[in-house]
């Protein structure tokens, strides 16, 4: 009798444990798709502000620096209050910032409204990253690689969802007025469910002293690694369009190649996971990168080089987040507060390089979007060595 009960408890305790779980795949859908939108409408805010691409392309670092507020805010948050309630006021935020954007005709309020919606997803995506771990602890790895895999999926669904709404209503106005309502799904799942705490909270003790270095290299990793994916996915589709390598419409669809990419090859990370160690896997998704970038720089006026090389670089970009992500709570106990940190790197990176490829674009030429990426992902490669010899020696001391 008292085997039968506990085996209900368990089941229970796993059912509850999956309807939460698939509550933070839902609210990263909800973040792929907030994340995604601004490639695709960027001329079309452009026009509705009155701005040139390089003005307008300060929406990027807006809605990075939002990231960054976001993400040093929401990491001490969910340390201090219960973490659903946090995301479901944070999603709230995000779904009316993307429903008004269309409607403002100021560029500066329109940028005002970008940050408001950065420090949202930078929240967000603190949280979802943070709770994930706290939830599942040392089982974690498939439930990361799922959860980036959904954000994926939402990714890849904005551009086709604007560009029907462009097609058929014909206003992208329509399209943001979507995927607002679609974010709006996972801020009223989450509140009502148990929010999950971390170990140390768990078990009532102080949590482990803070490894700065080796969050700082995290940080780096993911400051790098971050300016590239969205480099890729906010420049891809005014590159292709500026060069007349493709229309607007199936510039889109690049767009949406590329994160179809990116989720298609982080569903493929979950069992390539269980093979082979994750200093292997970020070596290989970072030398993919290169390849692709590459490809895509010898035949500059190759719309099939051009197909070819997004599918090669969101493939290869796929799962260097949440592995990182899983291999530092292998390194230390992760906390809001630390997993702050590492999203800092990441928004920083968010926000430094498109603004850059946004200042270079007309005076150098739409090229300097392929090579200022290739760039970076050359230098990840770099601090992903620095980082690998540097825990290796930690260990080697008992570190």
């Amino acid at each position: 009798m008292e085997n039968t009960i506990a085996s209900s408890t368990d089941d229970q305790t796993r059912s509850k444990r999956l309807i939460i779980t698939f509550g933070y795949y839902a609210a990263f859908i909800a973040l792929g798709l907030t994340t995604a939108s601004l490639g695709p409408t960027l001329q079309n805010l452009a026009d509705n502000t009155h701005s040139k691409l390089n003005e307008v392309s300060y929406l990027f670092t807006a809605r990075s620096l939002g990231y960054l507020i976001g993400s040093l805010l929401g990491g001490r948050l969910y340390d201090r209050i219960k973490g659903h309630r946090v995301a479901g006021a944070v999603l709230l935020v995000m779904a009316l910032t993307l429903a008004l954007a269309p409607f403002i005709p100021v560029l500066w309020l329109l940028t005002f409204d970008l940050l408001i919606l950065g420090i949202g997803e930078g929240a967000l995506d603190v949280g979802g990253n943070t709770l994930l771990v706290w939830l599942h602890r040392d089982k974690v790895g498939p439930f990361m690689n799922g959860l980036h895999f959904f954000f994926g999926v939402g990714a890849f669904l904005s551009p086709v969802i604007i560009a029907q709404a462009i097609l058929h209503l014909g206003s992208f106005a329509w399209g943001y007025g979507i995927l607002a309502v679609l974010v709006v799904i996972p801020a009223l799942w989450l509140p009502p469910l148990p929010s999950p705490v971390s170990q140390a909270q768990s078990e009532g003790r102080a949590p482990d002293r803070i490894n700065y270095l080796l969050v700082g290299l995290i940080a780096l990793f993911f400051f790098l690694y971050v300016g590239a994916e969205s480099s890729y996915g906010g420049w891809i589709f005014t590159y292709a369009t500026a060069l007349k390598l493709a229309d607007v419409t199936r510039a889109a669809y690049l767009t949406s190649a590329f994160w179809g990419a990116l989720t298609v090859g982080r569903l493929l990370a979950i069992p390539i996971a269980a093979r082979f160690r994750p200093g292997q896997i970020l070596l290989a998704d970072l030398l993919g990168c290169v390849i692709s970038l590459a490809i895509i720089l010898a035949f500059p006026g190759s719309l099939a080089a051009t197909w070819i090389g997004t599918l090669g670089v969101g493939v290869s970009m796929a799962s260097a987040f949440p592995t990182m992500i899983s291999l530092a709570g292998t390194w230390m106990a992760t906390t809001g507060q630390i997993t702050s940190f590492f999203f800092v790197g990441a928004s920083t990176g968010g926000m430094f390089l498109p603004w850059v490829i946004g200042q270079l674009f007309e005076p150098v030429g739409p090229r300097v979007t392929i090579l200022a990426i290739l760039v970076n992902v050359v230098l990840d490669i770099a601090v992903l060595a620095v980082l690998r010899q540097i825990v290796a020696h930690g260990r080697a001391k008992g570190g």
